[in-house]
């Protein structure tokens, strides 16, 4: 059971069960934590916000209760905290279920407890599998599509958008923060209520029944969540009780460079506060999966490295993690984190921050660095793409094309290839070959699925008319095709993490910048081809590991996908000629930017003897 001592020893994952509005047997009782106010009153909507309720401290430690016993159910309501007997703010309640629609800000009683998941079989079969395809659609509901006149809503997600995730073969939608906020602007990552599902998309059973609909279908739900920092908005946690309490009470640690305040990982009640903010929605909305936003500055003071080591935000994370993995150890911790700190997918009892994933930005950065690099210096910056895979193992790595990359003039991702309008199709197209085939999970950012040129706008849905266009269109059939053979095969997700069944071909030739590589599981071989030039070959020989047949199961540059249709039609039989430290050759045709993946059947005298006989042993 919830109790205080672990509340304020900050050991406490279910805070929410102690405080806050909750209903009792015909009336309402309130908890809260306020240790420098000098007396708290709630005040509610039930009156038109004239009168005032007294509440009654309980604790020395500061926690104030009031039982309400009229039946009549009150629906929003503030704390009315004073200062002395005359000074006094009203504030919004930390543990509030629910809040009034933006610009309006009031706390609101919401009984999460009527709505009843029917996700059983999803729930008890839901396992934590690195092996397993992980391909994740990130979402800003607002700007997914426009509602009928209002904004998208969590019901319309469940009717318009969970269908479109399964088109398009994902396995998890990455819901950007749904924490309640007051500016649009800050597309949720700057929070004022920690345990309210904002209100600008529907009431908490709406979100809950979209989420169990996923779950119907099989996709997975992930929400991304803010924990570093908070809203300096004045009816929030804020100088909470005319005190510091949430935020640090030293200036130089109390302001984050977002203009918001860093929570207090000092704070016992405050790292129950968030920990349990976190299992809030593992438990009771039945989230998969949580992504830490801005793992760094849990890190390092401040996000910088130069500032030395964060070490109550270490320890916070781990203790974090670590118990929330006690309870939900189903669950997805993903870190965006832009550090270079070791150990981050390590587990905690071996010296890690505990997490499942790490979203891989060095590889994010080095790829569209290149992808925008004119053809003719390619040569020149080769190790670009090639350097992942020299510390890829060190860690379990997600690759990420997110929202950041498509934001503040940055350019969309195709806008940032380089070349005229149609060779950015051509080098778009090559790109999620690329990405599809590499190690590591996959996400992407909505609207890199149909090539947008238009930079992400939360006042705008996405440009869907591009659709009627052919190179739009072709380009969006081509990015579920590469979706759909990720999950298809084994091979490209199901030993992400061991180095044995990835090999480069030729890693080294810079002169033609063609890129090839192995992808293998249990059954199949796949080889992985990467033009990066406006050069066609028609006999271009390659050194493989299996004598017998390739066939070409993706060619970017089909005709269905708007390319120049120089494929591979009929299946490439093997030379008995060794060629990149590989005992037989294959010649193919390789179109001008074509990323190209053949199939074979792996057969025993090949390279991979070593590695059958390890896995027998």
């Amino acid at each position: 059971m919830p109790n205080f001592d672990a509340f304020f020893a900050g050991e406490e994952l279910f805070a929410y069960k102690l405080f806050g509005a909750h209903k009792k047997d015909d009336g309402v009782e309130f908890t809260l934590w306020a240790p420098h106010a000098y007396k708290v009153e709630v005040v509610s909507s039930l009156d038109d916000w004239q009168g005032s309720y007294p509440m009654t401290k309980v604790d020395d430690r500061g926690i104030w209760y009031l039982y309400l016993s009229d039946t009549t159910f009150i629906y929003s309501y503030r704390y009315r905290i004073y200062k002395d007997e005359f000074t006094y703010h009203d504030k919004i309640d930390p543990y509030a279920f629910y809040s009034e629609l933006r610009p309006a800000n009031a706390s609101c009683m919401y009984d999460l407890d009527y709505y009843k998941f029917d996700d059983y079989y999803y729930m008890n079969d839901r396992r934590l599998d690195y092996g397993s395809a992980l391909n994740i659609y990130e979402v800003h509901l607002n700007g997914f599509k426009k509602g009928e006149g209002k904004l998208f809503s969590y019901r319309e997600a469940k009717e318009e958008l969970l269908p479109y995730v399964l088109e398009n073969g994902f396995t998890h939608i990455e819901l950007m923060p749904l924490f309640e906020h007051p500016f649009d602007g800050s597309w949720g990552y700057q929070a004022t209520g920690f345990y309210s599902a904002t209100s600008r998309y529907g009431t908490p059973y709406d979100l809950m029944d979209f989420i169990n609909a996923c779950h119907q279908k099989g996709i997975g739900v992930i929400l991304d969540v803010v924990y570093a920092h908070f809203v300096k908005d004045d009816f929030g946690l804020i100088n909470f009780d005319f005190a510091p309490l949430y935020e640090y009470g030293e200036a130089h640690l109390m302001k984050s460079e977002w203009d918001s305040y860093y929570f207090d990982l000092n704070s016992g009640p405050v790292i129950s506060f968030l920990m349990s903010s976190a299992n809030f929605f593992l438990k009771e909305y039945h989230i998969d999966g949580l992504r830490f936003d801005a793992v760094s500055h849990f890190i390092y003071h401040q996000g910088n490295k130069d500032k030395g080591d964060n070490l109550e935000g270490q320890a916070f994370i781990k203790r974090m993690n670590w118990m929330l993995k006690q309870i939900h150890p189903s669950c997805l911790l993903i870190a965006e984190d832009s550090s270079d700190y070791p150990s981050v997918t390590k587990a905690v009892p071996y010296g890690g921050l505990g997490f499942d994933y790490k979203w891989d930005l060095g590889w994010m950065n080095d790829t569209l660095k290149y992808y925008k690099m004119d053809h003719e210096y390619r040569k020149y910056h080769h190790n670009l793409l090639t350097f992942s895979m020299a510390y890829f193992y060190s860690e379990r790595f997600l690759l990420p094309l997110s929202h950041d990359e498509v934001v503040h003039s940055k350019g969309t991702i195709i806008d940032k290839m380089f070349g005229t309008y149609e060779e950015k199709f051509h080098l778009c197209r090559n790109l999620f070959v690329y990405m599809f085939t590499h190690p590591g999970k996959k996400l992407n950012f909505m609207g890199n699925e149909m090539a947008m040129f238009r930079e992400f706008d939360e006042k705008k849905e996405l440009d869907w008319f591009l659709l009627k266009y052919p190179l739009h269109d072709s380009f969006a059939r081509f990015f579920r095709d590469m979706s759909m053979i990720y999950r298809a095969y084994p091979a490209f997700y199901k030993y992400d993490f061991d180095y044995r069944y990835f090999r480069w071909i030729d890693a080294d030739n810079n002169r033609q910048s063609i890129y090839s590589f192995i992808r293998m599981d249990d059954e199949y071989c796949f080889v992985i081809v990467l033009n990066m030039m406006p050069i066609a070959y028609e006999d271009y020989m390659l050194g493989v590991p299996y004598f017998g047949n390739y066939i070409e199961i993706m060619n970017s540059e089909k005709d269905i996908y708007s390319g120049c249709n120089m494929c591979n039609f009929k299946p490439l039989r093997t030379y008995k000629k060794a060629n990149h430290g590989m005992p037989y050759s294959l010649k193919m045709r390789i179109a001008p930017f074509a990323g190209i993946i053949f199939r074979t059947k792996r057969k025993e005298k090949s390279i991979d003897k070593e590695t059958k006989q390890k896995n027998k042993d």
